[in-house]
């Protein structure tokens, strides 16, 4: 899918189409364009970011499947490289996809090879409201990096009282389940702390260096920016480390009951010991053994087993083992 959001500043006029507003945007020497590209064919792709003039290096790095985001700039035009939420996520089960910016001087090229929640929400925006136009393409650039870098810190917030649950559950109910679950989440954490600290680097660059592409105006945008992207990446280690020590107490607390299970089977072990021995003393074949004439052998031998027996688990109480 292509769309294409045309902005006439002389006439604060807006139009919105296909490709063929490009060839308007040719024939004018003011308007400003901003083509978004949607799961196009890689040759479709490439045929148009050649007609803006973009370096075959930067179309290289759009079109590969994975690459880490990054920022770099070339002579007429800006490439900003994304991590963005697709529009399927759901909570920390996220997906992610690759969204190319390409800021010039009168144009905008947005490319992504699924569908983007948040240039869904930014073209929708501006057929409402063209202000956020007015600031040029880097405006437009900026504001879609801020959406996209809001929708991970909204994701994030949604698991931390799924994980106070996984804490009381734990203490009530433990199982298998929450350690899976606690696993999984520790899988993602750490993607989602990879892709943070790319976005920080390149959110960091945008601040420190001055970008003649992008207005000085939005200097607050560029701010926010990075603190949207440094909030993800704290946020995503404290929950990684909260899902780490509940892991632990998980494990320790399995590890104690198991400990437990294991006295309890040694303290019988130990109870029947000395009763085995004296029933396989007196369950020998031998005709002479001493007590065997004894008329009431049989009773003591039982009482002396009993009171042996008592003896062992009163002293084991008063340990506390049992």
């Amino acid at each position: 899918m292509i769309r294409v959001f045309l902005y006439d500043p002389t006439t604060k006029t807006s139009i919105t189409g296909g490709v063929e507003l490009i060839q308007t945007w040719q024939d004018s020497s003011s308007s400003i364009i901003w083509l978004d590209i949607e799961n196009e064919a890689e040759r479709s792709d490439r045929t148009l970011l050649q007609q803006f003039g973009i370096h075959p290096l930067a179309i290289q790095d759009a079109l590969r499947p994975r690459h880490p985001p990054k920022i770099e700039r070339f002579e007429d035009f800006l490439f900003i490289l994304l991590k963005g939420l697709d529009q399927d996520s759901s909570g920390i089960d996220f997906g992610a996809i690759q969204l190319a910016l390409f800021v010039g001087d009168r144009f905008l090229i947005s490319r992504h090879s699924k569908a983007s929640v948040s240039a869904n929400w930014l073209f929708d925006k501006l057929q409402n409201d063209t202000r956020p136009i007015l600031d040029g393409p880097g405006g437009l650039a900026i504001r879609l990096s801020n959406k996209l870098a809001r929708r991970y810190v909204e994701m994030l917030l949604e698991l931390e009282p799924r994980l106070d649950e996984i804490e009381e559950e734990m203490f009530q109910k433990p199982d298998d389940t929450l350690l899976a679950e606690l696993t999984g989440y520790k899988s993602r954490l750490r993607k989602l702390t990879r892709i943070a600290s790319y976005h920080k680097d390149l959110a960091a660059a945008l601040r420190d260096q001055e970008e003649p592409l992008i207005d000085s105006s939005l200097s607050h945008e560029i701010v926010d920016l990075y603190e949207q992207i440094d909030r993800t990446l704290t946020l995503s280690h404290m929950y990684y480390q909260i899902c780490t020590d509940l892991t632990d107490g998980y494990l320790g607390m399995s590890s104690h009951q198991l400990n437990r299970v294991m006295q309890l089977l040694t303290i019988i072990t130990v109870i029947f010991v000395p009763l085995t021995f004296m029933a396989g003393i007196y369950g020998m074949n031998f005709e002479y053994i001493p007590e065997l004439s004894f008329k009431g052998g049989y009773f003591v031998l039982l009482g002396a087993m009993f009171v042996l027996a008592v003896i062992q688990v009163l002293y084991f109480r008063r340990k506390r083992w049992l």
